[in-house]
């Protein structure tokens, strides 16, 4: 295949600065035509967590999404990034299960998900409390390489359901989606709030500047979603977002309103407020009951959704309030710098 037989273009964001060999392959690959240049077949030794390989999925998922400027949009299934993507995913996922705990019980896993801590002192405390300008600008770049495709990797999840479960995940992305309505879609209400602090709403403009550490919770949600075998895991993960999200959604429209921002840049967090608390109750009773009235052997995998998803949450924030509390940046570069 030759460059005068290429498809066009996609148009989208622009490539990413590697982070290190498994990265530079796939960015440089992905300049090239499709099945013209040869892709490394494993990771090496490199950091299932890290930077390079984070990165070298995020940017190979995309893919999926909206995809990058100039990169021909046949490299989505190109066999030779299938197979580097394989050995990423298969070091990321073993990394993931050496790190929680197993089991089964998933009524027990999400009653504790519902117990807010009296003492919390997460991102949201801190922004609500003592946040200032910068940290929360931070915090919003952080957060816009998943809420620029929000919603989108659990529709992913929708052809790989059945029955009532089906249905009312659908439910819930309807809303996650406007009701119908652009202006109301989430990933809208997003760039409305990075316009309104200040900040470029294009879609992932900030790639170059978030760490693995927020990469991997957003490739946790392509890797689930784009595998029907880790389906219930991806329903696990979902419903641990949706039950944990009201409450710490009500502290950042209170942090957003403590540091001036308007009714347009709230917006994203007082819509999450109502919403998600009736989205967790969706997800509880007729999303995952449904799903293990009909498949009760994914239990474990719920568990293991909902665990991961802790995980990579509390490794982000540790991170963040680390930098934060020494007085640096969250990011790999200050926002301004």
């Amino acid at each position: 295949m030759t460059a005068d037989t290429a498809l066009p273009v996609d148009a989208g964001c622009a490539l990413p600065e590697p982070r290190g060999p498994v990265s530079e392959a796939v960015v440089s690959a992905l300049r090239s035509v499709p099945g013209t240049v040869d892709l490394p077949a494993g990771t090496g030794d490199a950091d299932p967590l890290g930077e390079d390989l984070q990165l070298a999925l995020y940017t190979a998922y995309e893919l999926h999404y909206q995809g990058f400027r100039e990169v021909d949009p046949r490299w989505e299934w190109e066999p030779g990034l299938l197979r580097l993507r394989a050995a990423m995913e298969e070091a990321f996922l073993a990394e993931l299960r050496a790190r929680v705990p197993g089991g089964d019980d998933v009524d027990d896993v999400l009653a504790d998900l519902l117990v807010e801590p009296v003492d919390g002192r997460g991102v949201s405390h801190f922004l609500r409390d003592e946040g200032r300008w910068w940290h929360l600008r931070e915090y919003l770049v952080h957060r816009s390489i998943y809420h620029h495709k929000e919603a989108d990797p659990h529709a992913l999840l929708i052809p790989r359901l059945r029955g009532q479960a089906k249905a009312s995940l659908v439910a819930v992305e309807f809303d996650e989606y406007g009701g119908g309505r652009f202006a109301r879609m989430h990933s809208k209400l997003y760039a409305d709030l990075m316009d309104e602090v200040g900040l470029d709403d294009g879609y992932l403009r900030y790639l170059d500047l978030v760490p693995a550490v927020m990469l991997a919770t957003v490739n946790m949600m392509s890797l689930f979603g784009l595998h029907r075998a880790l389906r219930g895991a991806m329903v696990g993960h979902f419903a641990a977002a949706e039950i944990t999200t009201a409450p710490s959604a009500a502290r950042m429209a209170a942090a957003l309103e403590r540091l001036g921002v308007g009714p347009r840049g709230t917006t994203f967090y007082t819509e999450h407020i109502e919403a998600d608390a009736v989205h967790e109750q969706v997800l509880r009773r007729d999303v995952i009951g449904d799903l293990l009235r009909r498949e009760p052997g994914l239990a474990a995998d719920v568990v293991f959704g909902v665990r991961a998803t802790e995980l990579l949450e509390e490794r982000f924030g540790e991170h963040v309030l680390e930098c934060w509390r020494a007085g640096r940046t969250s990011l790999l570069r200050p926002l301004d710098g």
